[in-house]
Formats: C-alpha cells, sequence, structure tokens
C-alpha cells in the first residue's frame, strides 16, 4: 500500500505557487497544526505535492479507490465497536460535533449499524447561525443526547480578537476546543472510546498518518506547563493577566496531560478510516436519516450550501484563508467535489472565478462587535497579512498573482 512520509513544503522557503492538475488546490494550502503552540513566527507547512503535480488529497483519493479494501475496514470496524460496546446500557463512545452532516452522520451509523450508545458532545460555535442552530437542535431530537459546551463569552471573545490581530486565524479557539472536547470528556466521564469523523488526509494532510486510525495525541496532549502555554498567538498566562482573568478560566483551552489519556485509557479514532468518506453522500444520508438541512441560500466566498454553515464566523475563517494562502473557500468545496466525481475539474476553476474572492458581508458587521474590532482596525490586520509571494496591488485594488484560471 502506498504510503507517504514526507509531506511537507515550508510556505518560507517555497513561494512557488503549483496548482493540482487534478483539482483546484493550491500547494500553500497548510496542512493541520499544534493550535495551543502556534505564534505568529512559527514557520508554516503546506501540503505535497507529488512529481506528477498531485496534490496529497488527490493522491490518498487513488489510494481510497484502488488499495484499501474497504470491507476489511468495515470489519475492523465491527470488531472495535465490540470492543467498546456497553453491556450495561451506559454510554460506549463519545462522538463530538455540532449536529452538522458529518457528526449527524457518524452518531446515527454508530448507534444504528453499530448498535453503539453514543454520547454527542457539542464545543458551541462562537455565533450560532439560525441553520445551524436548527441542526443542532435537530440532531438532539432526533435520538442523541448531548453536552453542550459553550465557553466563558467574555473570555472566548477575546481569544478570538487576540487570535485575529496576532495570526489573523479568528477561528483558532474553536479549532482548540473542538479538538480537545472529545478526549477530555471521555476521560472525566470514564468513556474511552472517541470518534471523530473525517481524517484530515481527506483534504491534504500527511497520507502516512490516515493509514492509522487513530487521531495523533499532540493535537490533544501535552505536557507543557501552563506557564508555556500558548494561545491566539501570545502566553496564555499573559494573556489572563493582563485582562483581569482567573488561570482557571483556561480550563477549557487547555490540552490533556499525558497520564490523564493514559490512566483513563482513552483512544480518539477517526471514522473516515473505516468508512470511504465522501462528503455529499455524507449529506444526502444525514439529511435523510437525522432531517440535517442544508441553508436556503449558498455561502459566501462559494456555491454550496451545506458544508460548515453552523457558525457565523466560519464565513471570516475562510477569508482568512484566501488572504494568508490565496485559497478561498470556493478552493475547498471545489477540490473535494472533484475529487469525489461530482464536478469535473473545469467546472471546479469557473467555480473558483467565480466565487472564491466574494467579501463576507452577511454578517461582517456582527463579526466586527463580536471581536470589538473596527473596520479600519480589520483592513489594516488583513492587508498586513497578504503575503508578498501571493499579492500585489494593481490601480490601488489587491490581486492574486496567481490563480488557478
Amino acid at each position: 500500500m502506498l504510503q507517504n512520509s514526507k509531506d511537507k513544503t515550508s510556505l518560507k522557503t517555497d513561494d512557488e505557487v503549483l496548482f493540482c492538475k487534478k483539482c483546484v488546490m493550491s500547494n500553500q494550502r497548510p496542512g493541520s497544526t499544534i493550535e495551543f503552540k502556534k505564534t505568529s513566527t512559527i514557520e508554516k507547512n503546506s501540503i505535497n505535492f507529488n512529481k506528477q503535480g498531485i496534490c496529497n488529497a488527490c493522491h490518498y483519493k487513488t489510494i481510497k479507490d484502488n488499495d484499501i479494501d474497504w470491507k476489511e475496514r468495515e470489519y475492523e470496524l465491527n470488531q472495535l465497536c465490540s470492543k467498546y460496546r456497553s453491556r450495561n446500557n451506559s454510554y460506549d463512545v463519545i462522538v463530538p460535533g455540532s449536529g452538522g452532516k458529518d457528526s449527524a452522520f457518524a452518531s446515527h451509523i454508530l448507534k444504528h449499524k453499530y448498535k453503539m450508545n453514543p454520547l454527542t458532545i457539542t464545543w458551541a460555535p462562537h455565533i450560532y447561525t439560525d441553520i445551524g442552530l436548527e441542526n443542532f437542535r435537530q440532531w438532539i431530537n432526533s435520538g442523541f443526547d448531548n453536552i453542550l459546551l459553550t465557553p466563558n463569552g467574555k473570555f472566548h471573545r477575546l481569544l478570538t480578537k487576540k487570535a485575529f490581530i496576532n495570526l489573523c486565524h479568528p477561528f483558532q479557539p474553536f479549532i482548540i476546543g473542538q479538538k480537545i472536547c472529545g478526549p477530555k470528556y471521555a476521560a472525566l466521564h470514564k468513556i474511552p472510546f472517541v470518534m471523530y469523523g473525517e481524517h484530515a488526509a481527506e483534504y491534504g494532510d500527511r497520507i502516512d498518518e490516515a493509514f492509522d486510525p487513530k487521531m495523533k495525541e499532540h493535537y490533544f496532549v501535552d505536557n507543557t506547563n501552563i506557564n508555556n502555554l500558548m494561545l491566539s498567538g501570545e502566553p496564555a498566562k499573559k494573556i489572563c493577566e493582563d485582562n483581569g482573568f482567573n488561570l482557571s478560566e483556561l480550563s477549557p483551552y487547555l490540552p490533556l496531560k499525558p497520564e490523564v489519556i493514559k490512566d483513563a485509557n482513552v483512544e480518539v479514532y477517526h471514522l473516515s478510516y473505516y468508512i470511504k468518506w465522501d462528503p455529499q453522500e455524507v449529506y444526502y444520508y444525514a439529511s435523510e436519516k437525522v432531517g440535517f438541512k442544508a441553508n436556503s441560500e449558498r455561502t459566501e466566498g462559494s456555491y454550496s450550501k451545506y458544508s460548515s454553515i453552523d457558525d457565523k464566523l466560519d464565513v471570516l475563517h475562510f477569508y482568512t484563508t484566501l488572504i494568508k494562502f490565496g485559497i478561498g473557500r470556493a478552493t475547498y468545496d471545489a477540490a473535494q467535489e472533484i475529487r469525489t466525481g461530482k464536478i469535473t475539474r473545469e467546472e471546479g476553476v469557473a467555480l473558483v472565478k467565480k466565487y472564491d474572492q466574494e467579501f463576507p458581508n452577511k454578517y461582517f458587521n456582527e463579526i466586527l462587535d463580536y471581536m470589538d474590532i473596527s473596520y479600519d482596525e480589520f483592513w489594516e490586520i488583513i492587508d498586513k497579512n497578504r503575503p508578498e509571494h501571493l499579492w500585489k496591488k494593481e490601480n490601488n485594488q489587491w490581486v492574486l498573482k496567481n490563480q488557478v484560471y
């Protein structure tokens, strides 16, 4: 079976922009990172392209289609569930998620096909959209117990603001909580089995990690002293001291200590290791079985209506990826739909051209209020984070130097 152990290309040393010959993804796309160690000076790593000009995600799709025995993987999933399946009607698996298509799919199929008794865990969005809140409630009403984790709003807004100012990454506080909440509550409630949805290799991360069903512990486990913990690009302790917060308010964002995971025997898995993952088919399943609804209008910056629609800050998050990496939301959506055969590359290129650089106006003022950022401050931060190898000014307008079309 093909594996790829050398998957990283530094954005700081390789400024040549390439586009995948199969999809529309750029080699500037960042790989997954350990968020609670991120600073503005840490070198960023992009996904890998092979010698044929094919991105990791397309390469992995070929492996999925040709080299993986999915019947054998399903047998492995059955065995895994049998190992943890409750014998006394208690919860036997934690499924983190928001009630979006992925968590609706994962929780439903584990409960109804594999006869598990899931406890769902939700790390609350920054600001719920109407459709996001409706889908969250529908998820629970379709037959699932849920713990909703809503962090201190005042502190969470501060972290979001600082993440935007320091890293141009306003979604970081959400990502940290999302990755940590599953294993943290598994340890707390003594439920040692956690199942997330798709592995990041589906979208271009390290292919070699995709051949391990478990999530790498460095995303949620760390022995770092609280004095050295980084949040939003700053020392977490300093954020608390400078803004009148107690160190105890860092608790929801703290990675677990290795001994905690070991003592509780917590293991964290990706369902996409066992099931051939197709985002659109996952959407159809969640819609039919759980009642998940797509939005009534397309998402700004893209043509899609069903992916990442629960948080009003989602649109800003994808706009910042356009600024930092030259990749907007339409690129992400089109790339994965080309890989799954839903659209052609030619159609994907046209969709990127039409939607990728659209500014997210709908929630813009509400987002500025949430982060306590002025209009002028916003654009100062945005323009400061445009890499010189990606952007140039023409007629007093910013334009990308390299585009897939």
